[in-house]
């Protein structure tokens, strides 16, 4: 795709249209959805406890000894349509374990609920993805599977799950989950989008390689002129599959006067990986009222300036916005605009030790951005953070 067709799409997606740019997606990868996020982690007992208390997910599956599997276990939760994958090494010499070593508990795989998982990795490999597993049936009394794995960025994986031949509980060799442990949900629906960091001048080589291997479209951009503070930058491209399911945003650190948050994550990673998980929710200041009462810590307020300024940002659409902006205030959530409507956001303190992976908790009222107008205040919160850990 040439730089001048790039360079229409993301200057501005009003004029250009978001369907046009999503007509110009390449049909060869036709995603259905995102079908679930595995995180390797150090101990998947006790982050399935953690995502069950503090974020509402409920006991779905498991595997492990019990079921016969001998290197690993595996917690599933879910809360309509999320699922993670809590996965643990069972022996020392796991590369579960030496991932979790050298990046901390992190998502390892990014599944991708698809028609034909065979093709998909014929496909994105015939254009140059390295293959994490190659096409395999996995079968029980339930059906089977097909699933079938790429790399991306780091060591991060896209795995296609096929799974139209299959009723039961997960994937085969999975159990259901009982459990007498159950806290309600909290209103998260869906995975809106997930963004990638990767490391200095890379941002363009996968934005290259989400075209010509996943045939996605780069539909905004944003540069160090677009988020930057007093003290630091980075630039963003957003990528996005043909239906607009898909989206996945990429990062890289940009120069300024102190280190961007993208360079602490990369320092603490060690290496590129997924950053942050979007999830939707139809009610953001009641399932926000939640996790703040289940001890989910969120990054600091604005200041009140910016939300007297709500009004003039978000002009014709105030006259359909319901929230009141002095409980959004009160909670810390954030409001945006653009030609379409307007987006509820509010993003999550770092929920690993390592100041790396968080969550972003987003209500969208018709906006399809990403909260630009709100990347200055938002850098500045996680500026605050940072200088409290010393790595600003």
């Amino acid at each position: 795709m040439s730089e001048e067709i790039n360079k229409s799409k993301v200057v501005s997606n009003v004029e250009y249209g978001l369907e046009k740019i999503f007509e110009e997606a390449q049909d060869f990868l036709p995603l259905l959805g995102t079908d679930y996020v595995e995180f390797y982690v150090g101990n998947a007992k006790q982050s399935a406890h953690y995502y069950k208390t503090a974020f509402g997910f409920q006991s779905y599956a498991y595997a492990g000894l019990e079921t016969g599997l001998k290197d690993r276990v595996c917690y599933v939760l879910k809360q309509d349509k999320i699922r993670l994958v809590l996965t643990t090494a069972l022996k020392s010499d796991s590369p579960i374990g030496e991932h979790v070593k050298k990046h901390g508990d992190g998502v390892k795989v990014i599944a991708l609920w698809v028609d034909d998982a065979k093709k998909s990795w014929e496909e994105t490999t015939k254009r140059g993805a390295k293959s994490f597993m190659e096409p395999t049936v996995e079968k029980d009394e339930h059906g089977e599977v097909v699933r079938a794995g790429i790399y991306t960025y780091g060591e991060t994986v896209h795995m296609f799950v096929e799974r139209k031949n299959y009723n039961g509980p997960f994937l085969p060799g999975f159990q259901k989950w009982e459990s007498d442990y159950n806290p309600t949900p909290t209103g998260l629906k869906f995975v809106d989008h997930m963004v990638g960091n990767v490391g200095w001048g890379e941002m363009n080589t996968w934005v290259k390689w989400y075209e010509d291997v996943m045939g996605f479209v780069n539909f905004l951009s944003f540069d160090d002129k677009q988020i930057h503070t007093e003290y630091s930058a980075l630039m963003s491209k957003v990528m996005s599959n043909g239906n607009g399911r898909i989206k996945f945003p990429i990062n890289e650190p940009a120069e300024g006067k102190k280190r961007s948050q993208i360079e602490e994550y990369l320092d603490f990673y060690e290496g590129p990986g997924a950053q942050h998980i979007a999830v939707a929710t139809d009610d953001i200041i009641a399932t926000v009222k939640q996790l703040r009462a289940r001890g989910v810590e969120f990054l600091s307020a604005p200041p009140q300036t910016y939300y007297d300024e709500i009004p003039g940002r978000l002009g014709n659409h105030m006259s359909i916005m319901k929230e009141d902006i002095n409980e959004l205030m009160s909670l810390g959530i954030l409001v945006d605009a653009d030609e379409e409507g307007y987006l509820l956001q509010i993003f999550t303190k770092p929920v690993e030790d390592r100041p790396t992976l968080f969550y972003e908790i987003i209500q969208r009222m018709g906006a399809k951005g990403f909260g630009a107008g709100n990347f200055k205040a938002l850098f500045e919160s996680i500026e605050r953070e940072q200088e409290k850990r010393g790595t600003l």
